[in-house]
């Protein structure tokens, strides 16, 4: 015996004496609830240790693609005032002696002109200025001024300018004294020999150039700051300390543990990365929220095992009240067949003992199905006996040599109304008594509801008038037989086509896209308002033998489905038009058989 059966026959001995219930109870229990807790507590410690880790990369990745955005904005904005301040030609206009009005124009009208449509593709610049102490330049208070008492940034233009000229910096940031949220970019005017003949002054709004990235940085587990190399907070993500001294910040006493991340200080972490020209951008993230992280995937942890435990009830019992369901449902079924209901199944999807019942009971229904299906295709074969039977009845070559005779008759007595007559005769059955399709071309309709109209010609000679509007183009396609002659047939029987003066029927026939349109117009008596309604709902039924609309509206969704539709527009005593519509068929259209139907 092989330790598969032994271990079989041990299980079989020790859950013999208990009911199906426990036995599931005990066997979802050892294969699925006890294998997920344990499962889940060593997912929830891994998942501890690999959170921490992906967390701090996380930030720190955030951290470096804020700072290259930060930089390349800052890039921006510097490459704008060095641009402006080593000018060539805004040198040498600063520099030079001014004796004529005229020059001087010029240089200003240089300014206003060139200098300024370089710095309109960049946000917030509210300010934009040239500062120079040519005695012999004006200044036009556009771009061009000089230092004076004046206070533009919370500071006098004097003491600005002079500090400026001071700095070893060329190019330099700082915020304005009387609103830290308004930057200033300052950029020495220099010639080559590093002679100073202005200074740009660039007023930014720190709205636009900063406050998107530092709007809630790390979705608020961290505050985000912008740090010059004078130590002068530029920008943060707290309001209250943009422009202050890094020493005087809540800043300063993380600044010397930047970057250490396993010694914390306050829950808090402070990562740096360093930018062009000594500027540095600083995140002092809060490592707290990372143990919030914590406690809540041991939340979820605690809350998955309770909710594996409630799944397990629920299919313990879920499985129960399907084996009873089941038993009942083909109880139920064999109660049917007892009565005389023999078109009856039961669904099966399991392979076990009721899974086996079901299939011999299906077995014996289908079994009772497939003898009322045969019964049925005999019926449907009856009837489709029954009518081809009556297409007999008509016997296209009894009628072709009854018309020949006659032509040959009418030929002897050289009646030329008997001989157009009978052609037009012949070519109208020869169409319409082809039983072998159902399908045609344009043209052969066409053709067909010409030798129609020539019969009705030689009856009311003169009295109807017939306009053709045929596209070429739409000749080849194919349309199902006896499509346009009923509809033209019901103007003279129903529209009184023969009585009215200046009678005239109008037959046309185009192509719009992937759509063949037809239409039959006549100035016929029309319909009164009530006919018309029943004919567009298809509950009126004429008095005279033939095809009506319903027939053409019951082929057309034979073989178009919902792409063939019929229209009847009519004003009593006025006309009547009917328009159909099918799809372009360059192929011969086949039967649909309940799609689309």
């Amino acid at each position: 015996m092989t330790l598969k059966q032994s271990l079989e026959k041990w299980i079989v001995r020790a859950t013999r004496s208990m009911q199906l219930r426990g036995k599931i109870v005990l066997f979802y229990g050892l294969i699925v609830f006890i294998p997920t807790v344990l499962l889940a507590v060593g997912a929830g410690l891994l998942t501890f240790h690999s959170v921490r880790d992906n967390y701090l990369l996380t930030i720190k990745e955030a951290v470096r693609q804020t700072a290259q955005s930060i930089d390349f904005r800052k890039q921006s904005y510097d490459l704008l005032a060095t641009r402006t301040a080593t000018d060539g030609e805004l040198v040498s206009r600063l520099s030079r002696d001014y004796t004529d009005m005229l020059e001087q124009l010029e240089t200003v009208n240089y300014v206003d002109r060139s200098l300024p449509l370089t710095a309109k593709y960049l946000p917030g610049i509210e300010d934009f200025r040239i500062y120079h102490t040519n005695d012999s330049l004006v200044q036009d208070g556009g771009m061009l001024w000089k230092p004076e008492d004046r206070m533009p940034a919370g500071i006098r233009e004097n003491d600005w300018y002079e500090q400026t000229l001071a700095s070893p910096d060329i190019l330099s940031w700082s915020n304005a004294r009387n609103d830290p949220r308004k930057l200033i970019v300052s950029c020495k005017i220099m010639d080559r020999y590093a002679r100073i003949y202005g200074v740009i002054y660039l007023l930014l709004d720190y709205n636009d150039v900063f406050a998107e990235l530092f709007n809630h940085p790390f979705s608020g587990a961290g505050d985000l700051y912008i740090v010059d190399k004078n130590e002068h907070i530029i920008a943060s993500s707290e309001s209250s300390e943009i422009g202050n001294r890094l020493s005087s910040s809540s800043l300063e006493s993380y600044w010397a543990h930047q970057n250490q991340v396993s010694a914390p200080i306050n829950g808090k972490v402070l990562i740096v990365q360093k930018l062009s020209d000594g500027w540095s951008v600083a995140a002092l993230v809060h490592i707290d929220q990372m143990e919030e992280q914590t406690k809540r995937i041991y939340y979820t942890v605690g809350i998955g095992i309770a909710f594996f435990l409630l799944i397990s009830i629920f299919l313990v019992m879920t499985v129960l009240k399907n084996v009873v369901r089941r038993i009942r449902k083909l109880g139920h079924r064999m109660t049917d067949i007892s009565q005389g209901v023999f078109d009856v199944t039961v669904k099966n999807r399991d392979r076990d003992e009721l899974g086996e019942l079901e299939v011999l009971f299906n077995s014996m229904s289908s079994r009772l199905g497939r003898l009322v299906e045969e019964n049925t295709q005999a019926n449907l074969m009856e009837r489709e006996q029954s009518f081809k039977a009556l297409q007999a009845q008509i016997n296209p070559h009894f009628i072709y040599n009854s018309l020949s005779l006659i032509r040959w008759r009418a030929m002897d007595l050289q009646d030329e109304m008997q001989l157009r007559t009978i052609d037009a005769l012949t070519t109208f059955y020869r169409l319409a008594l082809n039983n072998r399709v159902n399908a045609t071309r344009i043209r052969d309709e066409v053709e067909h509801l010409k030798a129609y109209l020539e019969i009705q010609e030689l009856r009311y000679p003169g009295r109807v008038g017939v306009r053709w509007e045929i596209e070429d183009d739409t000749l080849e396609l194919y349309t199902i037989k006896l499509l346009l002659q009923p509809i033209v047939e019901n103007c003279y029987l129903h529209g009184g086509i023969t009585s009215r003066p200046d009678a005239i029927i109008r037959i046309a026939i185009r192509r719009e896209e992937e759509t063949v349109h037809f239409s039959v117009s006549d100035n016929g008596k029309g319909m009164k308002p009530d006919v018309l309604e029943r004919v567009r709902a298809g509950s009126y039924e004429g008095t005279n033998n033939g095809f009506g609309m319903n027939n053409i509206r019951e082929r057309l969704l034979l073989y178009f489905g919902p792409e063939g539709r019929l229209d009847v527009d009519s004003v009593w005593n006025e006309g009547t038009t009917v328009s159909i519509r099918i799809p372009v068929c360059e192929e011969r259209p086949e039967l649909r058989r309940g799609e689309g139907i």
